[in-house]
C-alpha cells in the first residue's frame, strides 16, 4: 500500500455552526465553523497538512501498523507479534486528524487513502466486533502484555479499552467529516462487544481501563448515536475505578474518583479519565464527579503545573509529582499530556464559564504542547523539559509514537477552541486569524478576525454577516491582568502594570471583568470592529518559594508565550554562567526568533573563574527565544530558568568553556 501525494488541491468549506447538544451550560463552536485565514496558526496548520500527517502515514506503513492488521485478518500461530499492544491507535489517531482537515479541506485522494486503510482494518476485526491485532494475529501466542485470554490483563497492560477509546475517536471524526459509516461501524461494533462483556450485569466481568480515554470516547459515540449504553458504560468504568483488583495511584484507582483530590499517577491517563468525568456530569448531572475535578484542578494549578503548561514531573512512570516538585532538567512533561491539560481546561470551562481555565489552557497549548513538534512538522518531542545541556534532539517517529500521532489528531482541531456560545452570548477564548460562522441564540453571524497574535497584541474583530442583539464577552488573558496562572504558583515581580483596551468602531468602551471576561453588550450590526489591545510587555516571573528548582531564578514571558535562552542565539555566553539582575531590563528587539515573534534581549553578568579560582564576572547580553521554538537548529543548552542569585547557578556543568578544566579535575 502507498503513500499518496497528499493535500494537493484545498477548497474552502463554510459551515454555520448549530448548537450541539454535548450536555454542557456553554456549546463549543466546532472548529469546522473556522477557517484559519493567515497568521501563526495558519503556519502551523499548513505544516500539519503538508508535513505532519503525510508523515505519520508513512510511518504506519513503514513501522508495521498497517501489516498487524493484515495479520490479524490472516492469524497464524507462527506470528512473532512485536511493538506495543497499542501501536493500533497510531493509526486510527492519524485518521483521526487527517478527518478533522478533510471537514475544511475537502479531498478526494486523501479521503479515498483513508478509505483503503479502514478496508485493511475492518478484515482484521472478528465477528463479535472484537478488534486487537496484538491478539488476533496470533491467539495463541499473542503479545505478552496481552494475557491468555481477552481482558485478562486490560486493567494493566493490554490496552484493549484504549484502542477502543481512540477508535471510537477517530470513527466520529471521520463519520463527521465525510457521512461516512465504514470506520463508525467498525468502532462500534467493538463497542458493542465490550459493552456486552464488561458490565454489571450477571454474567459481565467488572472492570476498568488500565489506560483511560474509553471513557471520554464512549460518551462521544453516545452523543453520536444517540444509544444510552455508551454513556452507561464510560460511567461505569469510572463508578468501578477503586473498587476492582486495581487500586494504585499510578492509574488513579487508589480510590473512588469521587473522593480524589490530588493529581496522581500517570499524567496522560489522569487528564485523559478527568475529562471524561467532566463529560459524564455533564450529561447526568452528577455533582460529585464535578466537585472531584475542581479539586484536582486546583491542586494541578496550585502546585503540579509547570509554567510553560506542562504536567507530569517525573519520567518514573510519566507521573505526576509530589506537590511543588518541579525540577527543570529532568522535568518530563509528556507531550500528550500537555494536550490532555488543554482537553480538561476546556472542558472545565464549559461547565464554570470561567476565563481562568483557558488561561491554563493556552498558556499548555502554545508552551507546552507546541514545544512537542518541530517548526517544520516533521519531528517530535516525547518529553519537554525546560532545561537542557544538549543532548536532546526531536526525533520523526518513536518505538512508542503515542505524542506524534497525538498531534496529528490534537493539531488541527484548534479552530474549535476559539469560539463559544450560551443563549445570547458569544465567548472569544482564543485570538487566531479566521473567518467564523457563528450562532448566537437564534442568529447567524459571521465573524471576522484579523491579528498577529501571539506576537502582537492587537486583535480586530468585525462582524461581517449578521445583525442583533447579544453580548460579546472577550476573554481578558491573566497575563493581562497581572496573574501569571490562578494562584500563586507563579506572580510577576517586576512591579509593571499590564493592560488593555477596547474600542467598539474606534470609540473605547468601558465595562468590568465578570470571570476574566469583558462583556459588551450591543445591537450589533453588520461592519462594526471590535478593537481589543494586550499589552504585550515582556514580564519576570518568579515561583512559589515552595519551588525548590526554582529558588533565586527568573523567567520572562510575552503574552502567552514563555520565553528561554538556547545556545545558538548566544556564542559568546555560557547560558548557565549568567546571573540576571535583579530588575533586569527587557528589551524587544527588531530580531525574529525562528518561527516568529521577536527576540528579547538583557544585560546581564557572565560568571567565569580566573585561573587561580576566583570567581569572577564580566557584563554580556542575553538573548531568548519563545520555549516553543528551541531544539529547531541542532542540539545545545537551553534554560527556561535563569539565576538572579549565584546560589542558583549551575556552575558544574555550566563552566566547561575555553580552556577552563577548573570543575573537571
Amino acid at each position: 500500500m502507498k503513500i499518496l501525494k497528499l493535500f494537493s488541491t484545498f477548497m474552502l468549506v463554510s459551515v454555520t455552526a448549530s448548537a450541539q447538544n454535548t450536555g454542557y451550560p456553554i456549546t463549543p463552536v466546532p472548529f469546522t465553523a473556522t477557517h484559519v485565514s493567515g497568521g501563526f496558526w495558519k503556519q502551523r496548520l499548513d505544516a500539519c497538512r503538508d508535513v505532519t500527517i503525510p508523515l505519520a502515514f508513512s510511518k504506519c506503513e513503514e513501522s508495521g501498523r498497517y501489516a498487524n492488521f493484515v495479520k490479524a485478518a490472516n492469524p497464524c500461530d507462527t506470528f512473532k507479534v512485536g511493538g506495543f499492544p497499542f501501536d493500533d491507535t497510531d493509526v486510527y489517531k492519524t485518521i483521526e486528524g487527517a478527518s478533522y482537515l478533510l471537514q475544511t479541506y475537502p479531498d478526494k485522494r486523501l479521503e479515498a487513502y483513508i478509505d483503503s486503510v479502514l478496508a485493511v482494518v475492518a478484515k482484521a476485526q472478528e465477528p463479535d466486533g472484537y478488534l486487537y491485532t496484538a491478539r488476533t494475529m496470533n491467539p495463541k501466542h499473542p503479545h505478552s502484555w496481552s494475557g491468555s485470554q481477552r481482558w485478562e490483563t486490560v486493567e494493566n497492560l493490554s490496552h484493549e479499552f484504549y484502542n477502543l477509546g481512540h477508535m471510537i475517536e477517530g470513527a466520529v471524526a471521520h463519520y463527521n467529516a465525510t457521512g461516512k459509516r465504514n470506520f463508525l461501524d467498525i468502532a462500534m461494533r467493538y463497542a458493542d462487544c465490550v459493552c456486552r462483556a464488561i458490565g454489571p450485569g450477571k454474567g459481565q466481568l467488572v472492570l476498568v481501563p488500565g489506560h483511560q480515554i474509553a471513557e471520554m470516547a464512549l460518551v462521544k459515540l453516545y452523543l453520536t448515536t444517540g444509544d444510552k449504553k455508551y454513556l452507561d458504560e464510560a460511567k461505569f468504568f469510572l463508578d468501578k475505578r477503586g473498587y476492582t483488583s486495581r487500586r494504585d495511584a499510578y492509574s488513579q484507582a487508589h480510590k473512588p474518583v469521587v473522593e480524589q483530590d490530588e493529581a496522581v499517577g500517570h499524567a496522560v491517563r489522569a487528564t485523559y479519565m478527568y475529562s471524561g468525568m467532566a463529560d459524564v456530569a455533564a450529561i447526568t448531572g452528577d455533582t460529585a464527579y464535578i466537585h472531584a475535578v475542581d479539586r484536582i484542578w486546583d491542586n494541578i494549578v496550585g502546585k503540579k503545573l509547570y509554567l510553560t503548561g506542562g504536567i507530569g514531573a517525573t519520567s518514573n512512570g510519566e507521573a505526576f509529582g509530589p506537590n511543588y516538585y518541579l525540577p527543570n532538567a529532568t522535568a518530563y512533561c509528556e507531550t500528550c499530556a500537555a494536550i490532555g491539560n488543554v482537553y480538561v481546561n476546556h472542558r472545565l470551562f464549559l461547565l464554570h464559564g470561567d476565563a481562568k481555565y483557558y488561561d491554563v489552557l493556552e498558556r499548555a497549548l502554545y508552551n507546552g504542547v507546541l514545544s512537542g513538534i518541530s517548526l517544520d512538522g516533521g519531528r517530535f518531542f516525547y518529553p519537554n523539559p525546560l532545561e537542557s545541556v544538549g543532548g536532546y534532539e526531536r526525533q520523526a517517529w518513536f518505538g512508542c509514537a503515542c505524542c506524534p500521532s497525538n498531534l496529528c489528531r490534537f493539531l488541527p482541531s484548534v479552530p474549535g477552541y476559539i469560539y463559544a456560545t450560551r443563549a445570547d452570548s458569544l465567548y472569544v477564548n482564543m485570538f487566531i486569524e479566521g473567518n467564523s460562522d457563528v450562532k448566537v441564540g437564534k442568529r447567524n453571524i459571521s465573524l471576522s478576525q484579523r491579528t498577529s497574535y501571539p506576537f502582537d497584541g492587537t486583535i480586530d474583530i468585525t462582524v461581517a454577516k449578521g445583525s442583533g442583539s447579544f453580548a460579546m464577552k472577550l476573554r481578558i488573558p491573566g497575563w493581562a491582568r497581572g496573574q501569571v496562572v490562578p494562584g500563586d504558583l507563579y506572580s510577576f515581580i517586576d512591579g509593571k502594570q499590564g493592560g488593555y483596551t477596547v474600542k467598539v468602531n474606534g470609540k473605547t468602551v468601558e465595562s468590568t471583568i465578570d470571570n476574566g471576561y469583558f462583556t459588551i453588550n450591543r445591537k450589533w450590526k453588520k461592519g462594526d470592529v471590535v478593537e481589543l489591545q494586550l499589552d504585550m510587555e515582556p514580564r519576570l516571573v518568579a515561583a512559589n518559594a515552595n519551588v525548590e528548582a526554582d529558588r533565586g531564578m527568573l523567567a520572562v514571558e510575552r503574552g502567552p508565550l514563555v520565553y528561554c535562552a538556547e545556545w545558538k542565539d548566544n556564542p559568546e555566553v555560557d547560558i548557565f554562567s549568567v546571573l540576571l539582575p535583579r530588575k533586569a531590563v527587557l528589551n524587544v528587539t527588531a530580531d525574529k526568533a525562528p518561527g516568529g515573534g521577536s527576540v528579547i534581549e538583557t544585560a546581564v553578568q557572565k560568571v567565569t573563574y580566573a585561573p587561580d579560582g576566583r570567581m569572577q564576572t564580566s557584563d554580556a547580553m542575553l538573548r531568548l527565544i519563545p520555549y516553543y521554538a528551541w531544539a529547531n537548529r541542532g542540539q545545545g543548552k537551553m534554560s527556561v530558568w535563569l539565576p538572579y542569585e549565584a546560589g542558583a547557578m549551575h556552575l558544574g556543568p555550566a563552566l566547561k568553556v575555553g580552556n577552563n578544566e577548573f570543575f573537571d579535575k
